[in-house]
């Protein structure tokens, strides 16, 4: 799903790790005809008291709840994440993936405008196709790189290290790759933590493909061998991975 409505073409395509303490999350308000078996209003947080949030007490806590959330927004059926002729949604799940985790990743984000004022010190409020506007993968990717230090999230380089990272904290590990044709769309899956039915993909006890959970062409709520290297394909100019605690 992609169309460029947040401009990112000024950012840099080198990581920018220092916090920048004036940007400001670009968060809507939970809607109620925002829901698992609706297509409506996908751009701002669902409101359902169902769904479980990421239990932060520690480790284990946060790890069981991170595989609740999955059965809950059980991706592979609930109509919210089911591609159409045009769209498919892997931004609307991982956005999803993140609010209940606990973890900040954008599903709308300021316009040029709205960021001038935003790192000026001026209060902006959110106001969908206003002040704020969709932000799909490719962005995402540029987004990382520019912001996601100011939200906690780290930079990791190998599927080993940000396996192992989700495994032992319970932490939210993404993989967001940038189409290499702008306008088309790029890919953001989550990395879960492992089961002992849901395993990442391993040779010579070294992770080559980590668990993952996903919206796209084909939804699934696990999988690791079955899309090999995605992110590697000649598609993608850029990938990322990044993790939060």
């Amino acid at each position: 799903m992609e169309e460029y409505t947040v401009s990112l073409a000024s950012l840099p395509l080198s990581d920018n790790p220092i916090p920048n303490s004036q940007i400001k999350k670009a968060d809507l308000l939970p809607d109620p005809e925002s829901r698992l078996d609706s297509m409506e209003m996908k751009e701002k947080p669902i409101a359902d008291l169902s769904i479980p949030y990421r239990d932060l007490t520690n480790a284990g806590t946060k790890k069981e709840s991170i595989h609740c959330l999955i059965d809950k927004l059980d991706v592979e059926t609930n109509l919210r994440y089911q591609k159409t002729i045009e769209d498919t949604y892997c931004n609307v799940y991982s956005y999803d993936y993140c609010y209940f985790s606990k973890v900040y990743l954008p599903t709308v984000w300021w316009t040029d405008e709205s960021l001038e004022k935003v790192l000026d010190g001026q209060e902006v409020e959110p106001i969908f196709e206003q002040t704020v506007d969709r932000i799909y993968s490719s962005a995402i990717h540029d987004w990382f790189l520019e912001w996601g230090a100011s939200f906690g999230w780290k930079r990791m380089f190998t599927t080993e290290e940000i396996q192992n990272k989700v495994n032992a904290e319970g932490g939210i590990g993404i993989i967001c790759a940038k189409r290499r044709q702008k306008g088309l769309s790029g890919h953001i899956v989550p990395v879960v933590p492992e089961t002992e039915l849901h395993k990442a993909y391993r040779e010579n006890d070294q992770v080559v493909y980590p668990l993952q959970s996903q919206a796209g062409k084909h939804n699934y709520n696990y999988f690791s061998e079955i899309r090999k290297d995605w992110w590697n394909d000649e598609l993608y100019s850029s990938y990322v991975f990044y993790y939060h605690e």
